[in-house]
């Protein structure tokens, strides 16, 4: 008995690195979800949300004047593009590091991000007519920005934790992106851009936990120093455009609020702002969840 003392004490240490609690990916989920149906209740459900919304969708046209060419190209090639990124990208890391079952969950969230959108987007009812002049056909969430948005997120669940937050702040960069340029030409408003957003950290935070618990030879934490990409001002960066989002959008809304009918740009700039504070929030908050656990896990 004594031989398997020493290797039964180190099965257990290394069995203790194992257990990672499911109460953080769990809010997280729920979080993301109470997001989801607040961005349906406010921009749909009442009067001032689809004002807000519609006006910003309106307005955009005067933004395709300066920049529409560009988003139009953006948006052509964004299913190909965003498809072809995550998989060469997963497939890449799958083949050279061998993290079968992390690709397989990262995957099967991705396609249920977009499964999850369309089914939402068809199964919900058309926009009331509550005294907006509006499309009732509902638009919400949006199918382009959900692309873009579970790519990113596919990459993000993958890679190892020492490029997850320069991986999540360029992904949730592209994410806004994408969203922006489906306002400006009009496609969607910013409320279908946002819920897209919170149904991709759904089913990310859904499969962050298994990928971590089937990680565990890769998912080890070397510390914020010990590589350029895994520096803690990455996750700043996206907490700091978040909140100054926030912030504009705020005093954006308030001072044109008492002129909403002489308004040009301005809730268009609004629109633009709920979709940048949504996605860097969510990065940063995405950044915090799976570093913060992989740091505890590591630490064991």
């Amino acid at each position: 008995m004594s031989m398997h003392s020493p290797r039964s004490g180190r099965g257990r240490r290394q069995s203790g690195r194992t257990p990672i609690s499911a109460l953080p990916f769990i809010t997280a989920a729920v979080v993301s979800l109470a997001g989801l149906v607040a961005t349906y209740l406010f921009f749909v459900k009442s009067t001032t949300g689809q004002f807000v919304d519609e006006s910003a969708l309106v307005q955009a046209k005067v933004a395709q004047q300066f920049i529409g060419v560009q988003a139009s190209q953006v948006l052509d090639l964004l299913p190909v593009t965003s498809v072809v990124i995550a998989f060469v990208m997963v497939l890449f890391v799958t083949l050279a590091r061998r993290r079968w079952k992390a690709a397989g969950i990262a995957l099967a969230a991705m396609a249920a991000a977009n499964l999850s959108t369309q089914l939402i987007k068809f199964g919900l009812p058309d926009r009331p007519f509550i005294g907006v002049q509006t499309l009732t056909l509902n638009s919400l969430p949006s199918g382009h920005s959900t692309i873009a948005a579970s790519a990113a997120a596919a990459v993000f669940l993958v890679v190892s934790p020492r490029w997850r937050p320069a991986v999540a702040f360029v992904g949730g960069s592209y994410a806004v992106i994408a969203g922006a340029a489906t306002l400006i030409n009009q496609w969607h408003r910013p409320a279908d851009v946002v819920a897209a957003f919170f149904v991709v950290s759904f089913w990310t935070a859904v499969a962050a936990l298994p990928v971590l618990r089937t990680g565990r030879s890769w998912n080890v934490w070397l510390g914020s120093g010990q590589y350029w990409a895994s520096r803690r001002w990455w996750m700043g960066l996206a907490a700091l455009i978040a909140v100054l989002g926030a912030v504009s959008t705020a005093l954006v809304l308030r001072a044109v609020e008492p002129h909403a009918h002489n308004s040009t740009i301005s809730f268009f700039l609004g629109g633009v702002g709920l979709i940048v504070v949504a996605g860097y929030g969510l990065t940063a908050l995405g950044t915090l969840l799976l570093t913060h656990q992989v740091r505890r896990h590591s630490s064991r």
